[in-house]
């Protein structure tokens, strides 16, 4: 396996969470184009919109690991974070929890440098993107002040964020 967000959702027991807090990712992605230029998810045809990740979603939270993933976006919204938000129900089927908070509601929180996934707690897995959100590297932490400062974080977060169920983006 050479994805290590695989790698850490394939070792995870009890949880994995998903913390993101860039306005954009991967402008060039091709989902991403193809929306843009019209393209949406018909929530009455699986099979057009489930994907290889939903398999591991599933897999994953049917260990009975929790799956959490919570976003901080700038308001108005981007329409890279609108696509997202169009594209997150797949996420939720396959049992992903996801929650949204607005960026003026998290001015007050500590937060990592860039995003994150935490396994189970005790190991960190930053992603490190360019200017216009392409990921250039990614670095496993577990140093236990890291975990602490990911987990803190994550859960200030988690407390105040809308479920996605709730959420509207502006």
């Amino acid at each position: 396996m050479t994805n290590p967000v695989l790698e850490g959702l394939a070792r995870a027991r009890r949880s994995a969470v998903h913390l993101e807090m860039r306005d954009a990712y991967q402008p060039r992605d091709s989902e991403f184009i193809a929306w843009q230029q019209g393209k949406r998810l018909d929530p009455d045809d699986r099979s057009s919109w489930w994907r290889p990740f939903l398999d591991v979603v599933v897999e994953t939270t049917g260990r009975g690991v929790e799956m959490r993933r919570a976003r901080i976006v700038s308001e108005p919204v981007t329409e890279y974070i609108k696509y997202e938000y169009d594209v997150t129900f797949p996420n939720v089927a396959a049992g992903e929890l996801v929650r949204w908070l607005p960026r003026r509601n998290a001015a007050d929180i500590p937060l990592p440098g860039t995003d994150l996934w935490m396994f189970d707690g005790s190991s960190v897995l930053f992603t490190y993107f360019s200017g216009i959100g392409e990921v250039v590297d990614r670095e496993w932490r577990t140093e236990p002040a890291v975990v602490a400062l990911a987990s803190t974080a994550f859960e200030a977060v988690w407390e105040r964020a809308t479920p996605h169920e709730a959420f509207k983006p502006v």
